[in-house]
């Protein structure tokens, strides 16, 4: 069973594509946005793995001088105390700028993600159900559009949705003539659906 993406007639077939690409264009924008914006959040984290670095090699030196030191005889292990908490506050400022990281990252990724899903479900959500109940009512009518039968479920449809203005222009008894069955009449208003719908007849 064929799916109808695009109109037969030029003016809605030129809308459709000119919306699909805007919308293509709008999506991809805002992913590029996205990771532009995680890179230069994620720059706050320089800091954070300067202090880390800084942090982790404080704690090495100390921890070896402690142990070079722990060789001195009588006093060493009484030498290897101080060493060994400074170490240990090294090690914390290696921990303070992991966690700094680990902060930096998350916030990066959460505004990184606010900013493409909120843009894209907002057009999302006004474009595509629009798009599809296109695509589902264009398709129905193209695959129905040569059949006897789906000529009358045109003219029908035509008679229940659209404008009365429109059917006024087909002739004041436009009802009663498609009541009698009138070929000219049903023809006319199933021409009318297909036209509303960017579809030619045939």
């Amino acid at each position: 069973m064929r799916v109808k993406i695009y109109a037969d007639r030029f003016p809605r077939f030129f809308v459709q594509a000119l919306t699909d690409l805007l919308v293509v264009a709008w999506v991809y924008a805002w992913i590029r946005a996205a990771f532009w914006l995680h890179d230069q959040v994620e720059k706050l984290g320089v800091p954070g793995q300067k202090l880390e670095g800084a942090g982790s090699a404080l704690a090495a030196n100390l921890a070896e001088a402690g142990s070079k030191v722990g060789g001195v005889p009588l006093v060493g292990d009484e030498l290897t105390a101080p060493f060994e908490k400074a170490a240990g506050a090294a090690n914390s400022v290696a921990e303070a700028g992991q966690a700094q990281q680990e902060v930096v990252g998350d916030l990066a990724l959460a505004l990184a993600v606010i900013t493409a899903v909120v843009p894209i479900l907002f057009v999302v959500l006004l474009w595509l159900p629009l798009r599809a109940r296109w695509v589902r009512r264009a398709s129905a009518a193209a695959r129905v559009r040569k059949s006897p039968a789906g000529r009358d479920l045109l003219a029908l449809r035509a008679l229940a949705t659209q404008p009365l203005g429109r059917l006024a222009k087909l002739g004041p008894d436009v009802a009663e003539s498609w009541r009698r069955s009138d070929d000219s009449t049903v023809d006319a208003l199933a021409a009318l659906e297909l036209k509303s719908l960017g579809l030619r007849q045939r």
